[in-house]
């Protein structure tokens, strides 16, 4: 990506867990948890029915759907293949943020 379009890309993880900081997940799930309150949430259908029919106060709305793409799993990287692609940790919290700008190659 970084080298087909020229750009440097800066990639931030969240810490596991910690999905409370992510701030448009935080301030749309109260919306949410209240929309589907006292409802059991039996299958998928029913659960982005209700993510789908929730507004914020302010009329925000959320689009939502089901992604059923199956992801390989387990894939390594070559210490040769890590050593291609121009990868420059943050200072601060280096294993949580890095850049990745276009190879030089």
């Amino acid at each position: 990506f970084c080298n087909r379009f020229g750009l440097q890309v800066k990639v931030c993880h969240y810490p596991p867990g910690s999905s409370k900081w992510n701030p448009i997940e935080h301030r749309m799930f109260s919306f949410i948890s209240r929309n589907w309150a006292a409802q059991p949430l039996r299958d998928y259908e029913t659960v982005l029915k209700f993510i789908r029919t929730t507004k914020t106060s302010v009329g925000l709305k959320i689009r939502a759907r089901l992604n059923t793409k199956r992801y390989k799993n387990g894939k390594k990287v070559s210490n040769e293949q890590m050593n291609q692609i121009a990868l420059k940790n943050h200072t601060l919290r280096p294993s949580w943020n890095y850049s990745i700008s276009p190879s030089k190659m």
